[in-house]
């Protein structure tokens, strides 16, 4: 990819906030600004930043935005319905120097500048519907085990009367007791309030298994209604989860320009730390941890029951190899494996904005 001087005129900087948006026009050509413009972050407001831009940078320009995926995503949508080029900006670490939005607007344009390798902002529509999905259910998923232990942790200082019935059962069993407690009016006051507390811990548990059991179907639709969905799903040790953690990460086409670019975006791509005459390698910390613990789990399980990676477990093992450094290589054969089975699952047309079942 060439560098964006090569190929527009401007790139205006976008530093969102929350109820604000400030933009910089930069220059390709000598790097000066041209202007700033801040304006609400609403519908009106990002009328009012086209309409600016436009007077501003009237030639080739391109928008280099930060935080696509959450405070710019309505400017980031308002602009691709308008046919405007729209690049991705990391907020990078901050300096000791001089801070302000302005600054960082300019900040943005001239980062996007200097790389040559431009990220687009990830798709919207059914992608969009997947992402909430799993983070609504994750914290669901928080939310209930916290619960649990809450319960757990008051049964054990319950009094003995209470506790009896509620030890070495099954949770479901404990429910279930719990909400046929009762409260005699001679009661104590331990009793009454530990009562009290142990059914209000148990109906949010129930609750959250509820919301739990609503959720992963609906997971399962949007999974199946993506083109690359049920190849994905035909994979060894990929289920629903993490089916849609691979295509919420990956996107869509053209974001991702490489099997190794997905590698890295994964964390399963190791990083030369070679100095001198010393060549070794380290492993990447970085890039999409949630993506890293989808492609563990598949690794995982297909170390536990699938022939072909078993196999290479066996012969890596009689190299001398360690069952984590086994996992490592497969976890950045399979990046390699499953992106291809998405890009040849997909194309452009089908990736575009695909309406999630049932959409209006």
């Amino acid at each position: 990819m060439v560098m964006l001087a090569d190929q527009y005129e401007y790139v205006i900087g976008g530093d969102p906030d929350r109820d604000s948006i400030d933009l910089a026009v930069v220059d390709t050509a000598t790097g000066a600004v041209r202007g700033h413009c801040s304006d609400r972050a609403d519908a009106h407001g990002y009328t009012r930043l086209l309409e600016w831009a436009a007077r501003q940078a009237p030639g080739r320009r391109v928008w280099a935005l930060e935080g696509t995926g959450s405070f710019a995503a309505g400017l980031a949508t308002v602009l691709a319905e308008a046919g405007e080029d729209v690049v991705e900006v990391s907020g990078g670490k901050r300096t000791r120097g001089a801070k302000s939005d302005r600054i960082d607007a300019v900040r943005a344009a001239r980062t996007a500048l200097a790389r040559e390798q431009q990220a687009e902002p990830r798709a919207r529509g059914l992608r969009e519907a997947l992402r909430q999905i799993l983070v609504t259910r994750q914290a669901v998923l928080v939310s209930r085990t916290k619960a649990i232990n809450e319960l757990k942790s008051l049964i054990v200082v319950a009094p003995e009367h209470l506790r009896a019935p509620l030890r070495g059962v099954p949770l479901a069993t404990q429910l279930q007791r719990i909400t046929e407690l009762t409260c005699p009016e001679q009661a104590t006051v331990e009793h009454r309030v530990t009562v009290l507390t142990l059914q209000s811990i148990a109906a949010r548990i129930q609750f959250l298994i509820a919301q739990a059991a609503e959720l992963d179907p609906e997971l399962v639709k949007l999974v199946q209604a993506h083109p690359a969905g049920p190849v994905v799903l035909r994979e060894p040790g990929v289920g629903p989860v993490v089916a849609a953690q691979l295509l919420v990460s990956w996107s869509h086409r053209g974001r991702v320009r490489s099997e190794a670019a997905f590698a890295s975006l994964a964390g399963v791509a190791p990083l030369e730390a070679s100095s001198g005459q010393h060549v070794r390698h380290r492993l990447n910390r970085g890039g999409d941890r949630d993506l890293n613990r989808a492609l563990h789990t598949i690794a995982i399980t297909r170390l536990r029951c699938h022939a072909e990676s078993r196999s290479y477990e066996i012969k890596r093992t009689a190299q001398g190899k360690t069952h984590r450094d086994i996992r490592r290589s497969l976890k950045r054969a399979l990046a390699r494996r499953l992106y291809r089975r998405i890009q040849a699952a997909t194309t452009p047309a089908q990736t575009g904005d695909v309406r999630a079942p049932n959409a209006a």
